[in-house]
């Protein structure tokens, strides 16, 4: 989380430019991983990451922190922008033509789900999951989210969260056990 991140925002409410760039700045990679996971294309994600900005920008009064820091906010925004977009048409990009040294920062995936294979196999079996649970996956375990964060940026309680990682995780063991 942000040093002074409730200030930060704070001041962005009131308008001040310079306040959410810094915001911008700290949360631009981790809003850009996330959203490029889940379309496959860099100049996609690019496009729905400005527009996850562009829309915390134009919307930045109507945030209540609520207990809940400002990515999940973030999160929340981008994962709408995500699912509009799979609305408008259909993903021709699968996640596992993504190179491998993009996770080479949180290689923490590979050992929650106690596997010892190559990133292509798990990006593979993680294209197999259901939107919901590769957003848990990359939120918890690419980004380091809490349970309570995931369950903020996605709409649902704790208690979901834990079981739809749980879910995911066996799923996950489950496709690459059988390939």
């Amino acid at each position: 989380m942000l040093e002074d991140e409730h200030k930060l925002v704070e001041r962005a409410k009131g308008g001040e430019p310079e306040a959410f760039g810094l915001l911008y700045d700290h949360y631009l990679p981790k809003i850009y991983r996330f959203i490029l996971l889940k379309v496959g294309r860099r100049e996609e994600a690019e496009d729905l990451t400005h527009q996850t900005f562009l829309r915390a920008w134009e919307h930045i009064e109507q945030y209540r922190s609520r207990g809940y820091p400002f990515s999940s906010w973030l999160y929340r925004i981008a994962r709408n922008a995500v699912i509009d977009q799979y609305r408008k048409k259909l993903p021709d990009v699968s996640i596992d033509s993504l190179p491998p040294d993009l996770f080479v920062e949180k290689q923490q995936l590979g050992e929650i789900v106690e596997l010892k294979m190559e990133w292509e196999t798990i990006l593979k079996a993680m294209n197999s999951l259901g939107g919901i649970e590769q957003d848990v996956l990359i939120m918890r375990f690419v980004d380091d989210l809490t349970h309570k964060e995931v369950a903020k940026a996605i709409g649902k309680s704790e208690g979901a969260v834990k079981v739809i990682q749980h879910r995911a995780i066996k799923n996950l063991k489950n496709i690459i056990n059988n390939d």
